[in-house]
């Protein structure tokens, strides 16, 4: 059987930031031979919301055309799920908060079970929860029985951007992209998530031929 892993990007982002690391992060996983999908978590509030933030409407509707919505089919085709967020007072956004609740259906069936976890957020300002926001989405990756895989201090360009638990970014209120030093951990944490999520599935296989 083929080890090639199958990695699902699943993320929320409104301004571009948390999707560039994700696009990095597809990169990542890319090169270490992963087939992957990247997928951005849809909008719930109305248009009216939307319209009192300048730019969200269309900035999201740019991004939906770019992208499909994560579904459960995703979760299931997976061999690994990275989920990434802005941070929303030291917390994930409840639009990816909404995909990961959808997902009670395969923990019930127990089909997540042993797939690889990761993930990855932005903030606007410096100490904006970043790591927070990443840790908290640890959480529902171990209910959901999965194997959270952080970026850890396994690569040098660790202790120049990140954090030890996953990709980072901060835009210091006006957006701004990623640094390159930010996009090299999302691309190493992407390759490391792949390899991992490999070296899972060959054991899977291999207890399915075993039975």
């Amino acid at each position: 059987m083929s080890l090639k892993p199958k990695i699902l990007i699943a993320f929320y982002s409104r301004t571009g930031v948390t999707e560039a690391l994700a696009n990095s992060i597809a990169s990542g996983a890319c090169e270490a031979g992963a087939e992957v999908r990247l997928r951005r978590a849809r909008e719930f509030v109305t248009e009216d919301v939307m319209e009192r933030s300048p730019g969200w409407r269309e900035a999201a509707e740019e991004m939906n055309r770019r992208f499909e919505a994560p579904t459960e089919m995703d979760a299931e085709w997976a061999d690994a799920i990275v989920f990434g967020s802005p941070s929303r007072f030291g917390a994930p956004a409840a639009e990816l908060k909404a995909f990961i609740d959808s997902l009670g259906g395969l923990w019930f069936q127990g089909r997540l079970n042993g797939k690889a976890a990761s993930a990855f957020a932005s903030s606007s300002t410096t100490h904006g929860g970043n790591e927070t926001t990443i840790l908290s989405l640890y959480a529902p990756a171990a209910h959901l029985g999965m194997i959270i895989v952080p970026t850890g201090y396994a690569d040098p360009i660790l202790f120049e951007a990140g954090t030890p638990y996953g990709a980072s970014s901060v835009s210091e209120n006006v957006a701004r992209a990623p640094s390159p030093a930010d996009l090299a951990v999302a691309r190493f944490q992407g390759r490391r998530v792949a390899k991992v999520a490999a070296a899972l599935r060959g054991i899977h296989d291999h207890d399915a031929s075993a039975t």
